[in-house]
This record gives structure tokens, sequence and C-alpha cells, in this order.
């Protein structure tokens, strides 16, 4: 009686063990795809969130910011013919001339001689660009009494560093914004580019000519131009930042989706070539369309599942 007893009792824990086993791992052997899901993303080891970027194709362009000044395209200086003290002046900075004008008279009489005086003509037609010498002024025959200029062709001179001149050709187009019209852009192109650098600033001179005329721009003003040096068109690209060196090797960690439709991070290693404004050319190892982590890739090796907070792309 006691052995069978005993069998009894041993029989009796056994099954209190696989009751208790089948509630404690029953659950997650029977859940469902969304609760097995929902119980991964409810452990206690959180899931990383990314943001992420489709790969798409774009035109990139490689640009050269400088500063520079409008100035005329034909624009000469005045001199007068003799020696003397400018006895008058008929211009103002402004005044708009004819080529023959006369803009200016010297008396060239000295102490104890008196002569006729000479006037001064302009060489050219146009607009006087630099303020005109006032009466009373002594002049020679070098002395620029006035300049000249032919202000319906305007140009606009830079100076290029050194570093930069490589990519510097004729026909270039560029980008002009002036402080007197903030936020408004006007096109220009390269038109000349110095054959001698300078020794002394390690620089060279351009000149650029607008695609039109517009009454607004004036000669002296300020202007800061983008240069289009070189152009990349119909490239694969995806944000600058989701390109990372692992282990030597240029890396991004494309988005995919498992079985039960939580999303995974694949590392995919790339080619790559130019990087500009913010974004970089993929040569090869990625598809366009293809969505790749922008934020929180750093963090990653790869494969294991995240939680997206924000897409990007279409």
């Amino acid at each position: 009686m006691k052995k069978n007893k005993r069998i009894k009792t041993a029989a009796l824990v056994l099954g209190t063990m696989i009751i208790a086993g089948a509630l404690i791992f029953g659950p997650g052997l029977l859940a469902s795809g969304d609760e097995s899901k929902a119980g991964i993303e409810n452990s206690e080891t959180p899931l990383l969130s990314v943001k992420t970027e489709n790969a798409e194709k774009r035109t990139l362009r490689a640009l050269l910011e400088v500063n520079g000044d409008i100035v005329s395209g034909q624009e000469a200086d005045v001199f007068p013919d003799m020696p003397g003290k400018l006895i008058r002046v008929y211009v103002t900075l402004g005044s708009q001339v004819r080529r023959g004008d006369v803009i200016a008279k010297v008396d060239p009489s000295k102490p104890g001689t008196s002569y006729m005086s000479s006037p001064v003509y302009a060489p050219i037609s146009g607009t006087v660009s630099k303020t005109p010498l006032s009466a009373g002024s002594t002049v020679s025959q070098g002395t620029s009494i006035a300049t000249v200029s032919v202000i319906s062709n305007l140009e606009i001179t830079a100076r290029i560093p050194e570093r930069e001149i490589a990519g510097l050709g004729t026909g270039l187009k560029a980008d002009v914004s002036l402080q007197a019209y903030p936020g408004e852009i006007f096109t220009a192109a390269v038109n000349h580019v110095s054959p001698v650098l300078d020794a002394a600033s390690r620089t060279k001179l351009v000149t650029l000519s607008f695609d039109r005329n517009d009454s607004r721009i004036n000669a002296g003003m300020f202007a800061r131009i983008r240069i289009n040096t070189r152009t990349y068109s119909d490239v694969l690209t995806v944000p600058a930042e989701a390109a990372v060196n692992k282990h030597g090797k240029i890396t991004v960690y494309v988005l995919r989706d498992t079985m039960a439709g939580l999303p995974y991070v694949e590392p995919r290693r790339v080619e790559t070539g130019v990087s500009l404004d913010g974004w970089t050319e993929i040569r090869s190892g990625l598809d366009e369309g293809e969505a790749v982590v922008v934020q929180g890739q750093q963090l990653l090796d790869g494969g294991e599942a995240v939680r997206v907070i924000a897409r990007g792309g279409k």
C-alpha cells in the first residue's frame, strides 16, 4: 500500500509541473504573429528608434562661392590735353555724356602768361561713374578728371583663390545675389578667366556677364557669387550622414521587413562618389527607392530590429 501511495504522489507532482510549465511557456508558443511582435516591442530591451530616407536620383552641383564687384564692361578715364587748373566742371556723378562733349575746362596759364582755357572732352558715350574733380584742382596730363562708363554693359569681377582655379573656365553658370535685393537671384556666366595668377594675392581675376540687362543693377554694387564649377546629373544619392565607416568599409543600413512584419536593418557595403550639399553619390551596392537609416545608424551593427519614427522619401 505504501508503494502505491508513493507512485500516486509522484504522478501528482509531475502533472503539476507540466501544467505550470504550460502556463509559463504556453502563451509564447501559441501566440500569433502580432502578439509575438508586441512581445518583442514590450520586452525589457527597447527597440532602437531610427529615421530613414529613400535613395533617390538627383543632380549634384559643385559650387564655388566668392565675393565680387559690379563694374562697367567698358569705361574710360578722362584726361586733360594740357596741365593747369580746373576752372569749370560741367558734369557730376551719374551725368550722361556723349563722345566729344565738353565735360570740363582747364586754364593752362602761368604767372606772367595768359592762355585760353583748354576744353576736356568725353572719350566715349556713357555715364560719369567716378566723382569728378572739383573746380580749382590742379591737374596734369596724367590726372584723371573723371571716369565715363557704359552702364548698359555691366560685368562682375571676382578674384578666385589659387586652390580653387582648377575647375574654372568660360561658360560656367553662376547665381548672383545683391545686398540691395535680398532673396533675389540674378543669373550670369563666366566670360573671361585671366591667364595670369597674381603673385601677391595668389588669385586669378575672373569676369562674369549678366544673362540680361536689369536697370536695378548698378556699377559699384557688391555681389555674392556662386559659380557652378561641375555638374553630376542623374546620380543615385543618399543623405551624407547615411554612409558611415564601419571597420574600414563605407556602409549604409538598409531597412528590411521580417516575416512578422517587424522592421530590421541590413548592413550594406557601398561604393560612394562625390559628396555635395549634404548628399553622397552611391555608385554601387544600393538600388533606387531603398530606405536607408539616416539617424541612429552609429549604434547599429546589422540584423537588429528597429522602430521607425520617421520615414522620408516617396
